[in-house]
């Protein structure tokens, strides 16, 4: 892991809530402040003269709002990972999630109704756990070997490969590899995708309709009861767990508000378990950039029964955490860079 001091800008237009971050990170180990900013324009040239590793930016402010500052920073082709904080507003949620889609790191929310006290105590929860999956990125970036031009992985498509579903799971990271994955999927895509991405409830309808806009599929949110067809890209919403049952002779969606797993709900693995509890071996999944090891023991259960899985390579994702787990288990069939995983997804289905 990187162990150096993370230096990181503070932009906010609260003059409260930039002197509240600067006393949370204060208490952080292993951060330093090195500047603040109050709008979007000052805060692009700071970071282009500093060069920080993080930067915590506000998502709406007046002018050059949070996204702008994300599309300047890339022409300068500037990448500090930036944390994005965010109110619990009807604005704030598609707006968070454009900037999760732009390439922000990641997200925090300010606190709605509660005092300045448990406001400061919040966020600094969820900084400091934000702050070490910047550093278990960076050390990845640090490390990582350049992925081989040819399959590095042991299995390849066959005129036998055929699959009834597809699951996909995802966390850190995750908004932006949807968006390189589910628009280049096929529009006859024969099966349906079920995706799990670890991100509040509040934020799920926006991510579906954002990558719904993009695609030639549909993509939607689960809802309780939801028939599940050819095509269809479902969400399992925040907060919930996304399973499978069969009425009759159709598929339909469950929602449940069962335990955590891993402290996620909802889990790639209750899906996973679910789906190939109802189609068996037939399921392709593929898990994507994230924290922690939510996929692992459903990838186990799935190649027990015969299925097949891909996960993405080191070298692009924002944190190397799930996939790196089923990884080392030795479950993936092929690791795949983001920029391939859609063709290689359509090749499989194919067999080809």
């Amino acid at each position: 892991m990187f162990t150096g001091v993370l230096k990181v800008v503070v932009v906010d237009d609260s003059a409260l809530y930039r002197q509240m971050l600067l006393t949370v990170l204060g208490r952080i180990t292993g951060v330093e402040v090195v500047g603040t900013a109050a709008d979007g324009d000052a805060a692009v040239e700071l970071i282009a003269r500093i060069r920080p590793d993080v930067v915590t930016l506000d998502v709406q402010m007046p002018g050059r709002d949070g996204i702008e500052v994300l599309r300047a920073l890339k022409q300068r082709r500037l990448a500090p990972r930036s944390i994005m904080v965010s109110s619990l507003t009807a604005q704030g949620a598609p707006t968070t999630v454009a900037a999760l889609m732009e390439g922000a790191f990641d997200f925090i929310l300010k606190p709605a109704g509660v005092d300045l006290h448990v406001t400061r105590d919040i966020i600094q929860s969820e900084l400091t756990e934000k702050l070490a999956a910047v550093r278990e990125s960076m050390a990845a970036a640090e490390t990582t070997a350049p992925l081989p031009v040819s399959p590095s992985r042991l299995s390849q498509p066959t005129a036998k490969s055929r699959f009834d579903a597809i699951v996909i799971g995802t966390s850190t990271g995750g908004p932006q590899a949807l968006r390189a994955v589910i628009p280049l999927l096929p529009a006859d895509l024969p099966v349906p995708v079920f995706v799990v991405q670890h991100i509040p409830a509040q934020f799920t309808s926006s991510l579906a309709e954002r990558l719904d806009g993009l695609s030639r599929l549909r993509v939607v949110e689960a809802a309780e009861g939801m028939c599940v067809g050819p095509g269809q890209v479902i969400l399992a919403p925040g907060g919930r767990h996304l399973g499978v049952e069969r009425v009759g002779e159709r598929v339909v969606c469950v929602l449940d508000d069962g335990p955590r797993r891993h402290g996620c709900r909802p889990s790639v693995d209750n899906t996973l378990e679910s789906v190939v509890g109802l189609y068996g071996g037939k399921v392709l999944a593929v898990v994507l950039t994230g924290m922690g090891c939510d996929g692992l023991d459903g990838c186990r259960e799935l190649k027990r029964r015969g299925g097949t899985v891909l996960t993405q390579a080191a070298a692009g994702c924002v944190v190397y955490g799930m996939p790196k787990a089923v990884n080392d288990a030795g479950l993936a069939d092929e690791i795949v860079t983001l920029e391939q995983m859609a063709a290689r997804i359509s090749a499989w289905l194919r067999g080809a």
